[in-house]
């Protein structure tokens, strides 16, 4: 995304001033405060009044409440420049702020307020960011990128199949693995127009020589067969045909990435961090798969996809774009690189204990603590980005 090319007057707080602000600072502290709840829910020791179960709060918080909140800062930055109009700002943002917190404590407390008023109060927010998307798109005539309200929709979708889910049958399995798997096709769809293009362009100015392959019918393949692999996952997750399809793409996926030169951008770790988190894409396939065949817990690629793909990844794009919309030179801190360390330590990790259950006790307080403190490391790291004017050189 290139920066914002102009601004209102605007006088108000500079946590206010631009979607992605309040959004990836909220975003990542509550991803981070969620983990040290979900580690005592997990082992027994503390219970929320929620309506959902356990593991479906935890799953539901990290897909349909972290994630929205993201993908809502990418897009309310990303708008203005489709269509030319001034970014929403000030109170119009700090409702959809405050929707979306709200979302968060009403399916936390959703045992006392009721699941159907949890659901509507956390279904508001994903509505409320399409219409203003929307009403920007339309109103900028910039008609080719109404297909983001697809995305606002399918999520919103998977939200609401979540939340009816949860209560008739006591557990949202199709609605995890639909979430899981809308989110991994717009990480496939986004990361395979990004990661090339942002090595291409440090591979020509700082090392050059081998440049990633350009998109083309190579990529258009790979991106059907995993969408048909994540759509018979979704339906039938324990047929052997779809553990075979799910190897398949994986093995696609990680021809495709190999196609990129990320080996060459070790110099670069804004960009060397987005082919570790593609990286995940293809674990998660292949692992996934073989879950599908009965070969091993199903848990190791969910987390290399949700952990790994979904978490590194939000969280390296997150810090770039942080960077340029505030001014700031693109290169990652030492603090930075850290905890893109740290994020992906904690995966490994949650990935193992999945792998190894006589070892799932300590990889997993190694994966929350882990978690907790890349997120919150960030928020802490990027505090004055978030809330201080843009720099002007």
């Amino acid at each position: 995304m290139a920066p914002i090319p102009r601004l209102r007057d605007y006088r108000g707080p500079a946590l206010l001033s631009y979607g992605f602000r309040p959004f990836f600072l909220f975003g990542s502290l509550y991803a981070g405060l969620a983990i040290l709840a979900w580690l005592p829910m997990f082992y027994g020791e503390l219970a929320l009044s929620t309506a959902f179960a356990p593991r479906d709060w935890h799953v539901h918080e990290m897909l349909y409440g972290y994630l929205p909140a993201v993908i809502t800062g990418f897009l309310l930055t990303a708008v203005p420049n489709w269509t030319g109009r001034m970014p929403l700002q000030g109170r119009p943002l700090l409702v959809l702020v405050l929707v979306w917190a709200v979302g968060r404590v009403a399916v936390t407390t959703s045992a006392w307020i009721g699941w159907e008023a949890a659901a509507v109060i956390d279904n508001a927010f994903l509505l409320l960011v399409a219409a203003a998307i929307g009403r920007e798109i339309v109103k900028g005539k910039n008609w080719r990128n109404l297909k983001v309200l697809i995305v606002l929709g399918v999520l919103a979708a998977g939200n609401i199949l979540f939340h009816i889910e949860a209560h008739l049958l006591g557990a949202a399995d199709y609605g995890i693995r639909f979430g899981i798997a809308a989110t991994m096709m717009l990480i496939m769809l986004i990361g395979g127009r990004i990661i090339p293009s942002f090595t291409r362009n440090w591979l020509a100015r700082e090392n050059p020589g081998r440049l990633p392959a350009p998109f083309g019918r190579f990529d258009m393949v790979t991106m059907v067969a995993a969408g048909a692999a994540l759509l018979a996952w979704t339906a039938a997750p324990g047929w052997r045909a779809t553990g075979a399809a799910l190897i398949a793409a994986g093995v696609l996926q990680t021809l495709r990435l190999a196609r990129w030169a990320g080996e060459r951008t070790w110099r670069d770790r804004l960009v060397l961090i987005l082919h570790v988190a593609y990286a995940f894409v293809p674990l998660g396939f292949v692992l996934t798969g073989l879950a599908s065949l009965g070969l091993l817990s199903s848990a190791a690629g969910i987390h290399a996809w949700t952990g790994g793909a979904m978490g590194v990844m939000t969280l390296a794009v997150m810090s770039r774009a942080s960077l340029g919309h505030t001014g700031r030179a693109l290169a990652a801190s030492a603090s930075m690189q850290g905890l893109y360390l740290l994020l992906v330590i904690g995966v490994v990790a949650r990935v193992c204990a999945a792998l190894h259950p006589d070892w799932s006790d300590a990889l997993l307080h190694v994966a929350g603590l882990s978690w907790t403190g890349a997120f919150v490391g960030f928020a802490l790291a990027y505090w004055n980005v978030f809330t201080r004017p843009r720099v002007f050189s």
